[in-house]
């Protein structure tokens, strides 16, 4: 599924310290979707173009993977700026071209939803390892069906589970390992910021994530990434309770043209985790920031509390909980805000995307352990489409297992 060769060709081998005695692993890489904002940022600039610049991803024995790109969009001009700003020199408006070239061994997709499932059916079809943005699909019938294709295919796939690999929920995760939370009690979860509306022509996201018709709403998007948050940081999910909205009725589009939003802008879900620990999570399009990060985590356990950012994490301990007393007839003097420790760094801290992409690559190359396919993808799109269930029907709704 990938090219071996004893180094990389083209602009790619100039960015790598020159060792004749190292072997490299050229992988290719068809990018399908990089035009968009995330595609753009985080995959191609910041994980693949950084793999390269820092001479690749080293393996055990000494070898080197190195991605050896490839651009796939259908705006030709949006692709010609990419190559520009990347220093990528390949790319094409034709897949199918490129899914039949041996040249290339690894099928990412970072399009908007409703044209992933097929891209994907295509890329196995044609024999490519899989990668790929969530959600990967808007039904759970069709997640599911890209999973078990891909397995009976026999090709390798993982699905972008960011959030993972953050370095304030890294700290969680390190604390829930050490035991400082004792008995987890609750988790709570705030999201987003305000999107403007787009009427003054500077939109802050596309105008498809407000069109149903398109693959938008907060709720497929965001309970995808709680999922995979709440099953490996704290619990696996076990039933949801959720209300979705759609607060702002209009928007402007990428023309200046104004539409009607179909899609729902902000959710107020409550998950039940194995054990009994409960987790409230908020994500909205429609709230001003007054917390410390654009998202944050906050985790409550009979022997510690802790909230995490994006980077940074503050915690608590029994020792260290205060005793407040309710007098709403005077100013408190002090901040709660006082009584938290940060956590400091031991390590620094790598783009989380990069991350990922570094171990998918391993997982290719040399088959190191990589757990988060295309099942999991499907367990994100399943809590999504229970959640709109549960708006729906205004009651709780359990969470079946995937196998």
């Amino acid at each position: 599924m990938f090219r071996l060769c004893p180094t990389a060709h083209n602009r790619n081998a100039q960015m790598r310290p020159e060792n004749d005695e190292m072997k490299t692993h050229t992988v290719g890489i068809i990018m399908n979707g990089v035009t968009g904002r995330m595609g753009a940022n985080q995959h191609l600039m910041r994980s693949i173009v950084e793999i390269i610049k820092q001479g690749g991803v080293k393996l055990d024995d000494g070898s080197v993977i190195m991605p050896d790109p490839v651009l796939v969009g259908r705006n030709p001009d949006k692709l010609a700026k990419l190559v520009e700003m990347s220093g990528v020199d390949n790319w094409t408006t034709d897949l199918d071209s490129v899914l039949g070239d041996d040249r290339y061994g690894i099928y990412f997709d970072a399009q908007t939803t409703t044209r992933r499932v097929e891209a994907v059916k295509q890329a196995i079809a044609a024999g490519k390892d899989i990668y790929c943005e969530k959600p990967t699909a808007e039904t759970l019938e069709d997640a599911v069906e890209l999973y078990r294709l891909a397995e009976r295919a026999g090709v390798k796939h993982g699905v972008v589970q960011d959030k993972l690999w953050l370095p304030g929920l890294r700290k969680l995760q390190r604390l829930r390992d050490d035991g400082f939370f004792g008995r987890i009690l609750s988790v709570r979860g705030e999201f987003g910021y305000w999107v403007f509306e787009g009427e003054d022509g500077q939109l802050q996201r596309p105008s498809w994530n407000y069109r149903k018709e398109d693959g938008g709403g907060i709720i497929l998007d965001m309970l995808c990434h709680w999922r995979y948050v709440l099953d490996n940081v704290v619990a696996p999910i076990r039933a949801v309770s959720c209300v979705g909205a759609t607060h702002i009725p209009q928007r402007w589009d990428e023309q200046q043209q104004a539409y009607d939003c179909t899609a729902d802008d902000a959710a107020y879900a409550t998950f039940e985790l194995e054990g009994g620990v409960i987790a409230q999570f908020n994500s909205s399009w429609c709230v001003r920031v007054r917390r410390d990060d654009l998202v944050t985590f906050q985790i409550d356990g009979t022997d510690g509390s802790a909230v995490a950012g994006l980077r940074k994490c503050w915690t608590q301990s029994r020792e260290d909980t205060p005793r407040p007393v309710w007098n709403p007839d005077i100013d408190r003097p002090g901040s709660f805000y006082d009584g938290w420790a940060e956590l400091p760094d031991t390590q620094p801290w790598d783009n989380a995307f990069k991350v990922q992409w570094e171990l998918f690559l391993k997982h290719v190359v040399s088959d190191a352990p990589f757990r988060w396919g295309l099942l999991e993808g499907a367990k994100g799109v399943q809590l999504a489409q229970l959640g709109m269930e549960s708006w729906s029907c205004r009651s709780w709704v359990d969470v079946p297992e995937l196998a």
